[in-house]
């Protein structure tokens, strides 16, 4: 016998429990993909795993919308170049 005193053993920690029947984020990993406005809707998803499930209606469409418009954005004409002079003879 040694009379060193045993070492101590880290705890874990636990993590923080959802409330039975509350909200609990999916823990769903987002991939950026590199164009700003999609990365900042798949972000705003986040906000869904906070609500309750009555709550997740409106990011879902807000997010759907955004991605709409950035769709849309790319079927819009490419802006006409702009001249400091008019070349009309």
């Amino acid at each position: 016998m040694t009379d060193e005193a045993p070492e101590a053993v880290p705890q874990a920690v636990p993590e923080a429990v959802p409330e039975p029947g509350g909200p609990a984020p999916l823990g769903l990993v987002r991939t950026p993909t590199g164009h700003d406005p999609v990365d900042a809707g798949l972000e705003r998803l986040a906000d869904a795993d906070h609500l309750p499930a009555d709550g997740h209606v409106a990011v879902y469409e807000d997010v759907h919308r955004a991605l709409r418009d950035e769709l849309t954005a790319l079927d819009a004409p490419p802006p006409a170049p702009t001249t400091p002079y008019d070349l009309r003879s």
